[in-house]
């Protein structure tokens, strides 16, 4: 069995197993949730995991589209954003094991990384200040979208065109995917940071794909699982993203794999300046809170 053929039964597995503890749930709370308007969090959701096949995320998105029409109690909020992603980045991560023609041991390397980052490494980022975190990754990541803008401009060389890494590179990748892996449990999105590395590594920007989507898939049914047990979750919400989240990744799917290597690597420069500039008004409104509150 090859590795691809194994991420590829572990994608499914997992998601299977996410929906049956979906479906049950919802039939266990439906009566409760019964007033849950789906039409917008049908199109909320399927808007966002558009953007997140992009790269952009769709945490942010949800979030501020929930809030600002009242559609899911605070409560229940991080467990139905944690569970609308499931299915979604499964699919992330089924179309882009096939479209891309990544190196199998780089691509095991680092989804393990990341899985184990959540894990063990969560234990110790969890008591990291958070406000330091996010001030540290807006500037770094500033400076990583500089130079990659540079080297759009032909200013000196960077980025690559390789599918794998090996040696000190692939130490180096399974590192990062540690740490983005682990600073996933505290809110901090792995997307970006996860392509920003693979891309200054000298890896074709499209390679970062089934790397981060892969990465994402695998963490995502650890954390809905818990939540579910938990009864943590707008089960009815999570539903209708679990059909229109996937919708929303085919059509962005079809964008991305469409684009020349030139225009994705204008796609991921944008994509870090995004997430540096969103990182730093998070910083900012932090600032505005308690210490306590701000690292919450």
């Amino acid at each position: 069995m090859s590795i691809f053929t194994l991420i590829q039964a572990g994608l499914l597995v997992g998601g299977g197993v996410f929906i049956v503890m979906l479906i049950r749930a919802w039939l266990k709370n439906r009566s409760q949730e019964a007033q849950t308007k789906i039409i917008p969090i049908g199109l909320i959701g399927g808007f966002a995991n558009f953007c997140d096949t992009l790269g952009i995320g769709s945490f942010a998105i949800m979030t501020a589209g929930y809030k600002q029409f009242k559609l899911v109690d605070d409560k229940v909020l991080p467990g139905t954003l944690n569970c609308q992603c499931v299915l979604a980045t499964t699919v992330q991560g089924l179309i882009f094991l096939t479209a891309v023609n990544v190196d199998p041991v780089t691509l095991l390397s680092l989804v393990a990384a990341a899985c184990a980052g959540a894990t063990f490494g969560a234990k110790i980022v969890s008591g990291w200040d958070r406000q330091l975190i996010r001030i540290v990754m807006a500037m770094a990541l500033l400076v990583v979208a500089g130079l990659m803008l540079a080297g759009q401009l032909k200013l000196f060389p960077i980025g690559g065109t390789a599918l794998g890494l090996s040696g000190w590179k692939l130490a180096a990748g399974i590192a990062g995917n540690f740490l983005f892996g682990a600073l996933m449990t505290i809110g901090i999105g792995l997307y970006a940071p996860c392509m920003t590395m693979i891309y200054m590594l000298g890896m074709n920007p499209l390679a970062a794909f089934p790397v981060m989507m892969c990465s994402c898939a695998f963490l995502s049914y650890f954390s809905s699982g818990g939540f579910l047990l938990r009864n943590r979750v707008n089960t009815r919400a999570a539903l209708v993203v679990a059909i229109t989240g996937p919708i929303g990744v085919v059509i962005a799917a079809y964008l991305v794999k469409s684009l020349d290597m030139h225009l994705l690597a204008w796609l991921v420069t944008g994509v870090v300046l995004y997430t540096s500039v969103t990182m730093y008004r998070s910083w900012q409104k932090g600032r505005k809170l308690s210490p306590a509150a701000a690292n919450a």
